[in-house]
């Protein structure tokens, strides 16, 4: 048995291969019929004809339509007018199933395309999106086991909000009620008392009513959080790791990514360090440039898209106001009204993938911030308790995974970039 991708090479011209796959296209012309076979590795092209086939056979081959499923054997020889190069001469098959009209076609709508999602994942597009995406989840879990971090699988069901019982989903457990998670930054940071460098991807979800091109009500989220650092050392550690992602995308996928139209050369210029922008300063620019933005406008998707085609690299926006994030970032003591945070905004319009910072370690100063945000302490008991045994100075992020795929591909919207996107108005398939 044999891969596509094993025989595209001169060492089997002349050799008998063994073959799986789905028809991709198919042509027939007089006594020859041509088969666009594919399998998960890449394309090849199969000849059936009545030289090495009974006429029955060959009608039968013929008569075969898109997505049918088969095995070949046959000799491999190399044309040049061929798909990829190569031809293998059909001297056996069997078929496993043959499709009466696959429903699936070029130029069909985008409701059309996520109502059949559970077809359309097998187009060469999607499979190149699949295959993206594998690079990126392998490439940050590889960076962060070369960075000496441990993987740390956190709870999916909470008690505790993260970022605020509005976006909360909440499902029956036994008689009570718990949410699904948003995050799982608070349990990351238990983790650290005892291994000080952790990760984990995982999804969360988020019950927001959004309808941009962002925004998703179950992603798949990347977080860490690592003892004894502070922001600047945080976003040092990530902009090296999206650097790392980016590279091992185009060291395994560039294939991949000329399917998709992805500009590779402007992928290649993603080098760290990434320029910081105090969000006081964005502002300005942000004026500068003609948008409706103040001191103390939150970034919404509009906002960092109109921002971010400004920038050819990301960008991290420090220092936020202490009123757009939530009460567990550390103010500046500089400037307490300032936040010591960052969010990593994408070029080309492609807005935030990452928001990150200082954790408050100090219990005093963490009651006073839940108080103002009228938090009930009862609800944070054992966040609490995290300041009251040993606690330590500490960062950490969170990276949305389907955000950095969909920058990455430079997909025109996030849903593009996912199997089975979950929206406010998409459940199915």
């Amino acid at each position: 048995m044999h891969s596509i991708a094993e025989v595209l090479n001169k060492d089997y011209i002349g050799k008998d291969v063994t073959l799986h796959g789905w028809i991709y296209r198919i042509r027939t012309s007089g006594k020859l019929t041509f088969i666009i076979l594919r399998d998960s590795t890449g394309l090849i092209q199969l000849l059936s004809s009545t030289k090495s086939l009974t006429p029955e056979q060959h009608r039968e081959l013929s008569g075969l339509t898109v997505e049918s499923s088969l095995e070949v054997t046959g000799t491999v020889r190399e044309d040049t007018r061929a798909i990829t190069g190569f031809e293998v001469e059909i001297h056996s098959y069997r078929i496993f199933q043959r499709n009466e009209s696959f429903p699936i076609s070029r130029d069909l709508g985008e409701e059309f395309l996520l109502d059949n999602r559970h077809l359309w994942i097998r187009s060469r597009e999607f499979t190149a999106v699949l295959k993206v995406r594998s690079t990126i989840f392998k490439a940050f879990a590889d960076f962060y086991y070369n960075n000496g971090f441990y993987q740390v699988q956190p709870p999916i069901m909470v008690s505790t909000a993260t970022e605020g019982g509005s976006t909360l989903f909440k499902v029956p457990f036994f008689g009570e009620e718990v949410s699904l998670s948003q995050s799982s930054q608070f349990y990351l940071e238990t983790f650290i008392f005892s291994l000080e460098k952790v990760f984990t991807i995982s999804p969360s979800f988020r019950a927001e009513k959004s309808r941009t091109r962002r925004h998703l009500t179950e992603y798949w989220h990347a977080e860490a959080e690592v003892a004894w650092i502070g922001n600047e050392e945080m976003m040092k550690i990530e902009e090296r790791m999206i650097e790392y992602i980016v590279s091992e995308v185009i060291r395994h996928n560039e294939e991949d990514l000329k399917i998709l139209g992805r500009d590779i050369e402007f992928l290649r210029n993603i080098r760290a360090p990434f320029q910081r922008i105090r969000y006081a300063d964005l502002m300005k620019m942000a004026q500068e440039w003609g948008l409706p933005l103040k001191y103390g406008d939150d970034l919404g998707a509009d906002e960092e898209r109109e921002i971010m085609v400004h920038f050819d690299k990301p960008v991290f926006v420090t220092h936020f106001p202490k009123s757009l994030k939530t009460f567990y970032h550390m103010p500046d003591p500089e400037n307490p009204d300032e936040i010591l945070c960052h969010d990593l905004l994408a070029p080309e319009g492609y807005g935030e993938i990452i928001g990150g910072g200082e954790r408050i370690w100090d219990l005093k100063q963490l009651e006073q911030r839940m108080a103002e945000s009228n938090l009930d302490p009862k609800d944070y008991y054992w966040y609490l308790d995290l300041r009251k045994y040993g606690s330590i100075p500490h960062s950490g992020f969170g990276l949305g995974m389907d955000r950095l795929a969909w920058w990455i591909m430079k997909q025109e919207t996030i849903r593009d970039a996912i199997p089975y996107p979950r929206t406010i108005r998409r459940i199915k398939p």
